[in-house]
């Protein structure tokens, strides 16, 4: 038995019709074609699905898409654009935080809300917020130096560009 659901996904209404165990994560892929949202462990460990719903970061695997009516999701790719996110991207590659790149989505994900959300956050914060994305390839070093040279280049900036 399909359920219909309505949200809005990268700022694009959706209607839907989806059996009540499809998990977000399937649905943006499988239905939306948002190939950007990863699979991993499919237990919400890995961090490899993480999107935004609501603004603040979710794990897609283990959200189902109906619980998901009427809520906003942002997937990888609705921040494209974005200044926060590109500045991420450079740094991610300028300090090697890249290798893979399955778990990246994730990362920058959870990378865009802790710029966002904690312009004060040190290396320990960064490591904190980090623990559930999961990164078999780099040792996390790249990635949490990415984070801080955004952190830092954005407080060094005017107060104008903080995010």
């Amino acid at each position: 038995m399909s359920i219909p659901i309505e949200l809005t996904v990268n700022g694009r209404a959706v209607h839907a019709l989806v059996e009540p165990r499809t998990h977000l994560a399937d649905f943006l892929r499988e239905h939306l074609n948002l190939t950007g949202t990863n699979l991993g462990c499919e237990q919400g460990v890995c961090g490899a699905c993480t999107v935004m719903i609501e603004g603040a970061p979710a794990r897609a695997c283990i959200a189902f898409a109906v619980g998901c009516d009427g809520a906003d999701v942002r997937t990888v790719e609705y921040f494209d654009d974005d200044v926060v996110m590109q500045e991420l991207r450079a740094a991610f590659s300028a300090e090697h935080a890249l290798q893979c790149g399955y778990c990246t989505p994730g990362m920058l994900a959870t990378a865009r809300d802790i710029v966002t959300r904690l312009p004060d956050a040190d290396e320990a914060r960064i490591r904190h917020e980090l623990a559930g994305n999961l990164c078999r390839c780099t040792g996390y070093v790249g990635i949490v130096r990415a984070i801080q040279r955004v952190l830092q280049a954005r407080r060094e900036a005017s107060p104008m560009a903080m995010a």
